[in-house]
Protein backbone atom coordinates (compact mmCIF):
# COMPACT_ATOMS: atom_id res chain seq x y z
CA UNK A 1 0.00 0.00 0.00
CA UNK A 2 0.94 3.53 -0.19
CA UNK A 3 0.95 5.23 3.43
CA UNK A 4 0.75 8.75 4.66
CA UNK A 5 2.14 9.54 7.70
CA UNK A 6 1.47 13.06 8.98
CA UNK A 7 3.69 13.12 12.15
CA UNK A 8 7.05 10.99 13.04
CA UNK A 9 6.94 11.61 17.25
CA UNK A 10 7.12 8.21 19.28
CA UNK A 11 4.22 6.31 17.70
CA UNK A 12 4.43 7.83 13.94
CA UNK A 13 8.23 7.11 13.43
CA UNK A 14 7.53 3.68 14.87
CA UNK A 15 4.82 3.01 12.76
CA UNK A 16 6.56 4.69 9.64
CA UNK A 17 9.84 2.19 10.18
CA UNK A 18 7.53 -1.15 10.10
CA UNK A 19 5.25 -0.29 7.64
CA UNK A 20 7.88 0.31 5.24
CA UNK A 21 10.16 -2.86 6.43
CA UNK A 22 6.57 -4.72 5.82
CA UNK A 23 7.11 -3.61 2.38
CA UNK A 24 4.69 -0.59 1.87
CA UNK A 25 5.54 2.68 0.08
CA UNK A 26 5.80 4.99 2.98
CA UNK A 27 6.20 8.71 2.61
CA UNK A 28 6.10 11.14 6.33
CA UNK A 29 5.75 14.89 6.96
CA UNK A 30 6.15 16.73 10.05
CA UNK A 31 7.09 20.82 10.81
CA UNK A 32 10.59 20.62 10.87
CA UNK A 33 12.24 21.93 7.99
CA UNK A 34 12.64 19.59 4.64
CA UNK A 35 16.25 19.10 5.53
CA UNK A 36 15.37 17.93 8.66
CA UNK A 37 12.35 15.71 7.25
CA UNK A 38 14.66 14.64 4.76
CA UNK A 39 16.77 12.93 7.02
CA UNK A 40 14.47 12.01 9.61
CA UNK A 41 12.56 10.12 6.58
CA UNK A 42 15.58 8.12 5.16
CA UNK A 43 16.09 7.06 9.08
CA UNK A 44 12.76 5.53 8.41
CA UNK A 45 12.88 4.43 5.56
CA UNK A 46 10.11 6.33 4.07
CA UNK A 47 10.23 9.47 1.79
CA UNK A 48 9.84 12.88 2.81
CA UNK A 49 6.91 15.10 1.95
CA UNK A 50 5.10 18.22 2.24
CA UNK A 51 1.45 18.10 4.46
CA UNK A 52 0.04 18.87 0.98
CA UNK A 53 1.78 15.87 -0.79
CA UNK A 54 1.73 13.39 2.00
CA UNK A 55 -2.23 13.13 1.11
CA UNK A 56 -1.93 12.41 -2.77
CA UNK A 57 -2.12 9.16 -4.02
CA UNK A 58 -2.03 7.22 -1.20
CA UNK A 59 -4.44 4.20 -0.13
CA UNK A 60 -4.09 5.10 3.83
CA UNK A 61 -3.54 8.30 5.90
CA UNK A 62 -1.58 8.15 9.36
CA UNK A 63 -2.51 11.23 11.61
CA UNK A 64 0.09 10.78 14.39
CA UNK A 65 0.19 14.50 15.70
CA UNK A 66 -0.58 15.83 19.17
CA UNK A 67 -4.30 16.49 20.25
CA UNK A 68 -4.89 19.70 20.07
CA UNK A 69 -3.08 20.48 16.76
CA UNK A 70 -5.42 18.90 14.77
CA UNK A 71 -7.36 22.52 15.00
CA UNK A 72 -4.49 24.06 13.38
CA UNK A 73 -4.47 22.02 10.03
CA UNK A 74 -5.64 23.46 7.04
CA UNK A 75 -9.36 22.93 6.27
CA UNK A 76 -9.08 22.21 3.32
CA UNK A 77 -6.37 19.47 3.54
CA UNK A 78 -8.44 16.11 2.67
CA UNK A 79 -10.60 18.04 0.25
CA UNK A 80 -9.22 16.17 -3.03
CA UNK A 81 -8.70 12.66 -0.82
CA UNK A 82 -10.75 9.78 -2.49
CA UNK A 83 -13.57 8.40 0.01
CA UNK A 84 -12.11 5.15 -0.49
CA UNK A 85 -8.49 6.46 1.18
CA UNK A 86 -8.77 4.94 4.97
CA UNK A 87 -7.49 7.46 7.54
CA UNK A 88 -6.37 6.61 10.81
CA UNK A 89 -6.24 8.88 14.12
CA UNK A 90 -3.77 7.51 16.75
CA UNK A 91 -3.87 10.39 19.00
CA UNK A 92 -4.94 11.08 22.54
CA UNK A 93 -6.69 13.46 24.76
CA UNK A 94 -5.06 14.59 27.98
CA UNK A 95 -5.92 18.00 29.39
CA UNK A 96 -2.27 18.71 31.05
CA UNK A 97 -0.63 18.97 27.37
CA UNK A 98 -3.72 20.01 24.76
CA UNK A 99 -5.58 21.99 27.48
CA UNK A 100 -9.19 22.67 27.42
CA UNK A 101 -10.84 22.62 23.37
CA UNK A 102 -13.65 23.90 21.87
CA UNK A 103 -15.98 21.37 20.43
CA UNK A 104 -14.76 18.20 22.14
CA UNK A 105 -17.14 17.92 25.47
CA UNK A 106 -19.62 15.24 24.66
CA UNK A 107 -17.81 13.58 22.02
CA UNK A 108 -15.20 10.56 21.92
CA UNK A 109 -12.33 11.71 21.20
CA UNK A 110 -12.00 10.53 17.86
CA UNK A 111 -15.37 11.86 16.65
CA UNK A 112 -13.87 15.11 17.93
CA UNK A 113 -10.94 14.39 15.37
CA UNK A 114 -13.69 13.25 12.78
CA UNK A 115 -15.69 16.58 12.98
CA UNK A 116 -12.57 18.63 12.73
CA UNK A 117 -10.90 16.98 9.53
CA UNK A 118 -14.41 16.92 7.85
CA UNK A 119 -13.55 12.74 7.37
CA UNK A 120 -14.68 9.72 9.36
CA UNK A 121 -11.58 8.10 11.25
CA UNK A 122 -10.38 4.81 12.19
CA UNK A 123 -9.36 4.92 16.20
CA UNK A 124 -6.05 2.83 15.96
CA UNK A 125 -2.73 2.45 17.83
CA UNK A 126 -3.77 4.50 20.37
CA UNK A 127 -3.85 2.66 23.04
CA UNK A 128 -0.33 1.31 23.27
CA UNK A 129 2.85 2.50 24.32
CA UNK A 130 6.05 3.74 22.59
CA UNK A 131 7.69 0.75 23.99
CA UNK A 132 5.13 -1.70 23.48
CA UNK A 133 4.87 -0.94 19.94
CA UNK A 134 8.41 -1.05 19.22
CA UNK A 135 9.69 -4.05 21.38
CA UNK A 136 7.03 -6.50 21.97
CA UNK A 137 5.19 -7.35 18.28
CA UNK A 138 5.17 -10.98 17.70
CA UNK A 139 4.76 -13.00 15.29
CA UNK A 140 0.96 -14.16 13.96
CA UNK A 141 -0.32 -17.10 16.35
CA UNK A 142 2.46 -16.58 18.60
CA UNK A 143 1.31 -17.33 22.06
CA UNK A 144 0.92 -13.88 24.49
CA UNK A 145 0.96 -11.85 21.07
CA UNK A 146 -0.87 -8.71 22.23
CA UNK A 147 -3.70 -6.97 20.77
CA UNK A 148 -5.58 -3.33 19.67
CA UNK A 149 -8.41 -2.13 19.35
CA UNK A 150 -9.78 -0.83 16.22
CA UNK A 151 -12.74 1.40 16.21
CA UNK A 152 -14.72 3.11 13.68
CA UNK A 153 -17.78 3.25 11.30
CA UNK A 154 -16.11 1.71 8.54
CA UNK A 155 -16.04 -1.86 8.39
CA UNK A 156 -13.57 -1.87 5.17
CA UNK A 157 -11.63 0.55 6.46
CA UNK A 158 -10.97 -1.16 9.61
CA UNK A 159 -10.47 -4.19 7.81
CA UNK A 160 -7.36 -2.29 6.45
CA UNK A 161 -5.94 -0.59 9.87
CA UNK A 162 -6.10 -4.26 11.10
CA UNK A 163 -4.11 -5.57 8.37
CA UNK A 164 -1.54 -3.22 9.37
CA UNK A 165 -1.61 -3.92 12.83
CA UNK A 166 -0.81 -7.29 11.88
CA UNK A 167 2.00 -6.01 10.34
CA UNK A 168 3.30 -4.65 13.14
CA UNK A 169 3.00 -7.61 15.32
CA UNK A 170 -0.04 -7.41 17.11
CA UNK A 171 -3.51 -9.04 17.12
CA UNK A 172 -6.83 -6.79 16.37
CA UNK A 173 -10.16 -6.30 18.89
CA UNK A 174 -12.98 -4.72 17.00
CA UNK A 175 -13.65 -1.68 19.35
CA UNK A 176 -17.21 -0.93 17.82
CA UNK A 177 -18.06 2.62 16.23
CA UNK A 178 -16.35 5.40 16.60
CA UNK A 179 -19.00 6.69 19.16
CA UNK A 180 -18.25 3.62 21.11
CA UNK A 181 -13.87 4.29 20.77
CA UNK A 182 -14.61 5.71 24.58
CA UNK A 183 -13.43 2.23 25.66
CA UNK A 184 -10.30 2.37 24.48
CA UNK A 185 -9.33 5.81 25.95
CA UNK A 186 -7.08 6.90 28.30
CA UNK A 187 -8.24 5.79 31.41
CA UNK A 188 -9.82 2.95 30.60
CA UNK A 189 -9.10 -0.72 31.31
CA UNK A 190 -7.96 -1.45 27.57
CA UNK A 191 -5.70 1.19 27.61
CA UNK A 192 -1.98 1.02 27.59
CA UNK A 193 -2.39 -2.61 29.53
CA UNK A 194 -0.68 -5.15 26.98
CA UNK A 195 -3.29 -7.44 26.88
CA UNK A 196 -4.13 -10.11 24.73
CA UNK A 197 -7.28 -10.60 22.32
CA UNK A 198 -9.29 -12.51 24.56
CA UNK A 199 -8.41 -10.06 27.67
CA UNK A 200 -8.61 -6.70 25.67
CA UNK A 201 -11.93 -7.99 24.49
CA UNK A 202 -13.24 -8.50 28.03
CA UNK A 203 -11.57 -4.93 29.19
CA UNK A 204 -13.77 -3.08 26.53
CA UNK A 205 -16.68 -4.50 27.62
CA UNK A 206 -15.92 -3.60 31.13
CA UNK A 207 -14.99 -0.29 30.72
CA UNK A 208 -17.53 2.56 32.37
CA UNK A 209 -18.47 5.59 30.73
CA UNK A 210 -17.73 8.49 32.40
CA UNK A 211 -15.11 6.83 35.07
CA UNK A 212 -11.97 7.33 32.34
CA UNK A 213 -10.53 10.59 32.63
CA UNK A 214 -10.50 10.51 36.70
CA UNK A 215 -8.47 7.58 36.22
CA UNK A 216 -6.44 8.87 33.03
CA UNK A 217 -5.43 11.82 35.78
CA UNK A 218 -4.83 9.42 38.46
CA UNK A 219 -2.34 7.70 36.36
CA UNK A 220 -0.61 10.73 35.56
CA UNK A 221 -0.46 11.79 38.82
CA UNK A 222 1.16 8.73 39.70
CA UNK A 223 3.62 9.37 37.29
CA UNK A 224 4.56 12.38 38.24
CA UNK A 225 5.16 11.91 41.76
CA UNK A 226 6.77 9.01 41.34
CA UNK A 227 10.63 9.41 42.67
CA UNK A 228 12.22 7.99 39.78
CA UNK A 229 10.62 7.68 36.76
CA UNK A 230 8.54 4.61 36.25
CA UNK A 231 10.12 2.02 34.29
CA UNK A 232 7.83 0.59 30.75
CA UNK A 233 6.51 -2.66 33.39
CA UNK A 234 5.59 -0.07 35.86
CA UNK A 235 3.50 1.75 33.71
CA UNK A 236 1.88 -1.03 32.59
CA UNK A 237 1.39 -1.88 36.08
CA UNK A 238 0.06 1.52 37.00
CA UNK A 239 -2.57 1.69 34.13
CA UNK A 240 -3.71 -1.76 35.21
CA UNK A 241 -4.01 -1.01 38.82
CA UNK A 242 -5.54 2.49 38.34
CA UNK A 243 -8.32 1.41 35.87
CA UNK A 244 -8.98 -1.73 38.19
CA UNK A 245 -9.54 1.09 41.22
CA UNK A 246 -6.83 2.13 42.65
CA UNK A 247 -6.80 5.75 42.37
CA UNK A 248 -4.45 6.44 45.33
Amino acid sequence: MKIGIIGTGAIGSILAKKLSAAGHQVKVTNTRDMATLREIATNLGAQAASLENVVKEVDVIIFSIPFKAYKDLPKNLLQDVPQEVTIMDTSNYYPFRDGQLSGLEGKTESEYISQTLGRPVIKVFNNIMEYTLKHKGKAAGEEGRIAISVAGDNEEHKKVAAELVDQTGFDTVDGGSLAESWRQEPGTPAYCTELDAAALKQALAAAEKGKAPAVRDAVMGKFQNSKTFPSHEEMVNINRSTAAGDLK
